[in-house]
């Protein structure tokens, strides 16, 4: 079962707020875990459930990482046949730098490289602001204050985001491996948290996501 957005956007919109109220309960879950275990916690599953959770009802291939090309408006994917081997990569390489990044650090890899790899069909974008924050507070040994959390802010302030995932892009292009503005922006958002700021004044929370919802 699931929903078309162009068949019914109403309810589609409402299926998609309850799905990231579901996924914001799991997440609280997998941080406490995580926690808890440390490194060897952040591994494919989390990210398989954490993305079912995204798109259920929305997707019917929610879950598992995708087995065909999608098309973006600035950034082309990886062939779907390398997405296993860059998972692996991806999650080999959070696990070795645990204790040699800070969270931000971290954290940003997360954002940008998921964005970036797009493992799944469909959530993109919400599982990665996911991944972010559970790194942000499992690596930091505790859930932050603050009733808007990192990733909702996300979603209410894009352009900055959007600008650092290209700015990572370009680095990435050029041989480096590098995010200074997203270290910037999610610092600032994390902060913004702690401190309970409104996200009055947000800027591009309208705009059209070049990498995916």
């Amino acid at each position: 079962m699931f929903v078309l957005e162009d068949e019914n956007q109403t309810l589609y919109d409402r299926v998609q707020e309850r799905n990231l109220a579901r996924q914001y309960d799991l997440l609280i879950t997998c941080i406490e875990v995580g926690i808890i275990q440390g490194v060897r916690a952040f591994d494919k599953y989390l990210l398989w459930s954490l993305n079912a959770a995204a798109v259920s009802n929305i997707s019917q291939f929610g879950g598992r990482f995708r087995e065909e090309p999608v098309y973006l408006k600035d950034h082309t994917p990886p062939h779907f046949e390398k997405v296993p081997y860059l998972m692996d990569q991806f999650i080999s390489t959070v696990q070795e730098n645990w204790f040699v990044w800070s969270e931000t650090v971290l954290a940003s890899y997360v954002l940008w490289r998921l964005n970036w790899i797009h493992p799944f069909i469909e959530g993109n974008g919400r599982t990665a602001r996911a991944a972010c924050y559970y790194i942000l507070c499992a690596k930091s040994g505790g859930l932050p204050g603050g009733k808007i959390i990192v990733p909702e802010r996300i979603r209410h302030e894009r352009t900055p985001y959007y600008d650092a995932l290209k700015e990572a892009d370009q680095f990435w292009f050029e041989g480096d491996l590098k995010f200074p503005k997203m270290e910037a922006y999610l610092a600032r958002l994390l902060d913004e948290q702690v401190r309970d700021m409104p996200l009055d004044g947000a800027s591009g929370a309208n705009q059209t996501p070049p990498f995916g919802g």
